[in-house]
């Protein structure tokens, strides 16, 4: 019933705008864009964080006028020179990226395997989720929060699950940075096309808009839609890759991971079976503290 209601809800969405689009173009179009890029879950509120998000340390970025939330997990190493308890904070640091309609507390399960490390750790909320401010997503817009992080972290391992992964894979493309050694991508699609299209199709919205629509990206963007290819950027990393995409994976076709997987020259690609887009899985975990480790 509920899958009905739904295709019925997307069905007359896209036919409101395909009938905007003959009087108002570009409101169309506004509309569409909004649909797209705005999350209907992901928010969370201070007074309700996830026990997850507790007791760790808070701290707040800025890009353009929004700001977005990070959350760091202080890693201690032992000091070889001082005595007794003392330690000193780990310089190293792994970031977290999460995927679209998340927040940082999607790494709870995985937390468990990369606090032992002794590495400091930092998620982040992308735009519009968790507590972080706007109600506009996008991937190049994540890389620029991640971009931020990183001139004041400088990590040496980056996790991006979902389009979190794709995020990381911009920023990466865009910034060059050389003092990420390890990269970890979990279920990220690599075409932007597949992404936008499969939009357009789930509201079945006209030649008009999507036209438009693509457009549009271009001017928002500075890059063709038909260039916006993670794994395309891929072939230029030196970066060592963990990649690792679910065979059943209904959100991100296993295509996508084998894209990278064929594309990035130093990178091992793992397929799971069973997990779904999820991907949350105990020796999944395993082997991505262990590369980290190597």
């Amino acid at each position: 019933m509920k899958k009905i209601q739904y295709y019925i809800l997307t069905k007359s969405i896209g036919l409101y705008l395909n009938t905007l689009s003959y009087i108002n173009l570009d409101a169309a179009k506004n509309k569409a864009y909004q649909l797209f890029s705005q999350p209907r879950k992901g928010k969370i509120q201070k007074e309700k964080l996830p026990k997850t998000l507790q007791n760790v340390t808070y701290e707040t970025f800025e890009f353009q006028t929004e700001k977005f939330q990070s959350y760091v997990w202080n890693g201690t190493r032992d000091n070889p020179e001082a005595s007794g308890e003392q330690n000193e904070t780990n310089s190293e640091v792994i970031l977290l990226v999460h995927g679209w309609e998340s927040n940082a507390s999607r790494w709870k399960k995985l937390l468990n395997y990369l606090n032992p490390l002794g590495k400091t750790i930092i998620a982040i909320d992308g735009p519009a989720h968790g507590l972080s401010e706007g109600k506009e997503f996008n991937a190049p817009k994540f890389a620029e929060y991640i971009n931020i992080v990183a001139q004041k972290y400088h990590p040496k391992a980056i996790i991006g699950h979902s389009i979190g992964g794709a995020a990381v894979s911009f920023y990466l493309h865009k910034y060059n940075d050389k003092t990420i050694e390890k990269v970890i991508l979990l279920g990220a699609p690599s075409d932007f096309k597949i992404i936008a299209n499969n939009f357009v199709k789930l509201l079945s919205l006209n030649n008009r808009i999507k036209h438009k629509l693509e457009k549009y990206y271009l001017e928002k963007f500075s890059i063709d839609i038909n260039e916006f290819s993670a794994h395309k950027f891929a072939q230029n990393f030196t970066q060592k890759a963990l990649i690792a995409h679910d065979t059943e994976d209904k959100v991100v076709l296993i295509d996508e991971g084998r894209k990278y997987a064929d594309t990035w020259k130093n990178a091992i690609y793992i397929e799971t079976s069973g997990l779904g887009h999820s991907m949350h899985d105990a020796d999944l975990y395993q082997k991505i503290v262990a590369f980290i480790e190597q």
